[in-house]
């Protein structure tokens, strides 16, 4: 009886459009396949699965990739559920906890990506701190990442174009990625909007957006005026879309999602003319295909930005410059479903950034997935 009730709800779906013949998905208004709770679940499962089998006796993943990897690995396990006891995730807060230094940052000894590594580990143990264990070494490195912050403590003054931002030692500047992760994991550790180093960072951050402002006097301010974001207008300023005969440096999607969480994370109002011109550009460039002005380069840390700058905004539906309405996050869930692999990884084609390691691809996935619940 029951087997006969689902056969006739199916039909009737089927003959009001609403279900696939050949897929058997439930399709929206606009004629595309939805994504089930349950098959969320599943690719979330496989991608978990897949995981196990590459983790490292000591709790790590690719620990060639430095820590931060596993981190961010161990993030995405956690937001999906999964116990601090359970042994895929206690043995990586372990191997995590062992790069504790001295000073209360988080990273591999001599590390040069130390603001990075000990970001990506804070928001890690921030997940896993339900019961307080991790209190006192998550104030530790607060103290730390606000000691590597770039300001007077590194000889800048607020007019220099690197101040308030955070970066790799190895490249000797700071970069909007570095600094939107350092915002993030101030949050994660309890700093508020108005906190000092917040605010610090987002002098940087509207540094980097394409906007002349009072908030943006840089060389570069001028010369693109399209309200996007690039990289970092520090030590000569760089975009990794590249650059116009004139200097302007090009503005593409992974940094001005990255941006727009930032100032949202900052407190900069919707109505804040920085924020409206990032809203105004991502609606020109809304793709889920490529990470638009990089093409494919980057594309699973894009869909991670996306999905957490768009969370942020706290709005079920993006509206485009065309005045179209989408489902960011049904749209975000039936791309990423389409690119997973059947061994339940993803991983990106196009080797920039690391993105050919399925283990980090996999995890950028698994955090965007965290997002996405339909």
């Amino acid at each position: 009886m029951a087997r006969n009730l689902q056969v006739w709800m199916l039909c009737g779906l089927m003959a009001m459009g609403l279900v696939s013949p050949v897929l058997g998905q439930v399709e929206n208004a606009a004629g595309n396949a939805v994504v089930s709770t349950a098959d969320h679940r599943a690719a979330v499962a496989r991608a978990i699965e897949f995981l196990r089998t590459r983790q490292n006796p000591d709790g790590s993943y690719s620990p060639e990739s430095g820590p931060g990897l596993t981190a961010l690995v161990t993030t995405a396990l956690l937001k999906h559920g999964h116990s601090v006891e359970e042994p895929q995730v206690a043995n990586s807060l372990k191997y995590l906890q062992g790069l504790v230094q001295p000073e209360g940052g988080i990273h591999a000894p001599e590390s040069k990506y130390r603001n990075y590594e000990t970001c990506l580990a804070v928001m890690c143990f921030a997940e896993a701190n339900r019961d307080g264990r991790y209190t006192e070494l998550l104030q530790l490195a607060d103290t730390f990442l606000k000691s590597i912050q770039w300001d007077q403590g590194e000889g800048l003054e607020s007019s220099d174009p690197g101040f308030g931002g955070a970066g790799y030692g190895s490249h000797k500047r700071p970069d909007l990625s570095n600094t939107t992760f350092l915002i993030e994991a101030l949050r994660a550790l309890g700093n508020d909007a108005d906190s000092e180093a917040v605010q610090r960072a987002l002098v940087f951050v509207s540094r980097c957006q394409n906007l002349p402002s009072s908030h943006n006097e840089t060389e570069f301010a001028g010369k693109v005026q399209d309200g996007g974001f690039y990289y970092t207008p520090a030590a000569g300023g760089n975009s990794q879309a590249g650059s116009n005969p004139d200097g302007g440096l090009r503005s593409y999607a992974s940094m001005t999602y990255a941006g727009l969480k930032s100032m949202i994370f900052a407190g900069v109002d919707s109505e804040d003319p920085r924020v409206a011109a990032a809203v105004k550009w991502l609606g020109e460039h809304y793709d889920l295909k490529s990470n638009p002005g990089m093409g494919d380069s980057g594309l699973f840390y894009y869909y991670h930005t996306f999905a957490k700058a768009l969370a942020a905004r706290g709005e079920a539906a993006f509206v485009d410059s065309q005045g179209v309405k989408h489902d960011w996050r049904g749209e975000l869930n039936r791309e990423l479903l389409s690119r997973q692999l059947p061994n339940g990884s993803w991983v990106n084609e196009n080797q920039r950034w690391l993105e050919s390691n399925p283990d980090l691809v996999t995890g950028y996935a698994l955090l965007a997935l965290a997002y996405t619940r339909p």
